[in-house]
């Protein structure tokens, strides 16, 4: 019995050998929860895009509602009510840029050809101011058909994903960037070039771009040295940049103001508010005014009037006598 009982033991050694083995088999298994993990974050990542693009505003409702709008990078484009621009008649001293930005953007409200453009130069002279007094003239001409939309100079990158929303639209628009300028190592100008010509879809018929700058190719002078002196090739890292406003097919260049364009703004804007002084000292308070600031432009000039304006007791609301 002691025998038999020996060889009963001696035999379960196999089955301790299977426990062993099946324990081995274990290892497969454990990969079990690493793949569900796995899966589990896949299917996250799907819910999210697909969260992501259902929560996309549907902006072709709201360009009904208003004749400019700002545009966000998150494909939102919020109404603006009210815009901050002056009467087309205040701006003095650019009546020559004046017709040229006029006259392109009616044909373009027509949907004739027409080009981007790009407002270069002094700072103060009515660059903004243009472009916003433009779009107001001539969509009163089309029945509120022309839409003005900013976008801001952070949120270039983002430009394509407008051009996108606005291609099947079937009001006009124009894309205004104001102060557009690059620095240092910033490449989302490519985005801009890719749009205003270049790219694939390129730009939709239906929108034009103007842009305001102080700069004519919109750089920095020292980017472009530094382009000359360390590249490998000098004129191509140059002409790759400054290409960039090449494909502004409208360049409107504006310089520092006169002395007596400078007073005729000031003259212009009292009469446009009512406000009444002699008109010598209205010139000796505004040369002065200038003076201190160091620069004549249409910006000085209306920083004058707001300051005479409240002196004087004026609110600054056009006159309709």
């Amino acid at each position: 019995m002691a025998k038999k009982s020996l060889k009963t033991g001696a035999r379960k050694t196999p089955g301790a050998r299977s426990g062993k083995t099946g324990g081995a088999t274990k290892g497969p298994e454990s990969t079990v929860p690493a793949v569900a993990e796995r899966i589990a974050g896949a299917l996250e990542a799907i819910a999210a895009a697909m969260s992501s693009a259902a929560a996309k505003p549907d902006n072709s409702r709201a360009l009904a509602l208003a004749d400019a709008f700002i545009w966000h990078p998150d494909g939102r484009l919020a109404p603006v009510p009210r815009v901050s621009r002056v009467d087309l008649d205040l701006l003095k001293g650019i009546d020559r840029l004046r017709d040229i930005l006029i006259e392109n953007t009616e044909r373009f409200a027509k949907g004739l050809p027409a080009n981007n453009a790009l407002l270069w130069g002094a700072r103060g002279m009515g660059k903004s101011s243009l472009v916003k007094a433009a779009h107001a003239s001539v969509n009163a001409e089309v029945d509120g058909q022309l839409k003005l939309i900013e976008i801001h100079r952070e949120d270039i990158e983002s430009l394509p994903s407008l051009m996108e929303q606005l291609r099947s639209s079937e009001f006009r628009f124009i894309v205004f960037c104001d102060d557009l300028s690059f620095d240092g190592d910033d490449a989302s100008y490519k985005s801009l070039k890719a749009v205003l010509e270049g790219g694939i879809e390129g730009r939709p018929g239906n929108v034009i771009l103007y842009a305001t700058s102080n700069r004519r190719h919109l750089l920095a002078r020292e980017m472009i040295e530094n382009e000359r002196s360390t590249a490998i090739n000098p004129g191509d890292a140059v002409e790759e940049k400054v290409s960039l406003s090449d494909r502004f097919g409208l360049w409107l260049g504006f310089h520092r103001c006169s002395q007596d364009e400078y007073l005729a703004m000031v003259r212009g804007y009292c009469v446009h508010f009512g406000i009444k002084l002699d008109d010598s000292e209205l010139e000796r308070e505004a040369l002065e005014w200038s003076a201190t600031r160091g620069s004549r432009s249409g910006r000085v000039a209306w920083q004058f009037t707001q300051e005479l304006a409240g002196r004087l007791g004026v609110r600054l609301a056009k006159q309709t006598a």
